[in-house]
């Protein structure tokens, strides 16, 4: 296998795993908040923008969560609420899409 077709297979299970500590994380954290749009989330779930969005402390509390598990995943620490992410024109904080693609992006730089 050459060196570029294996980069974007890398890439790929970096996403997936990124995807299924996010996930799992949010439904560990969704068990105590209660909220049923949580209970099987996808990537199109909404987080915090939209009717259906968590309150702000739930975020804290979730965004809290999921750096703890992303350390404990990759070895790796990342800071996911910070000045930079709130000051984002397209909130990171709008689904789990989105917040996804942004700890991919920390981690890249951790």
């Amino acid at each position: 296998m050459s060196p570029t077709a294996a980069a974007p297979q890398k890439e790929e299970n970096l996403r997936d795993r990124i995807i299924e500590v996010v996930t799992k994380v949010i439904k560990e954290v969704n068990a105590d908040l209660g909220y049923d749009h949580l209970k099987k989330p996808t990537l199109e779930t909404q987080l915090y923008d939209g009717g259906d969005g968590l309150d702000s402390l739930s975020l804290v509390m979730l965004v809290s969560a999921i750096e703890a598990a992303i350390s404990d995943e990759f070895g790796r620490d990342v800071v996911l609420a910070s000045e930079k992410a709130m000051s984002m024109r397209n909130s990171p904080y709008r689904n789990v899409g989105a917040f996804v693609d942004f700890v991919e992006a920390e981690l890249a730089t951790a």
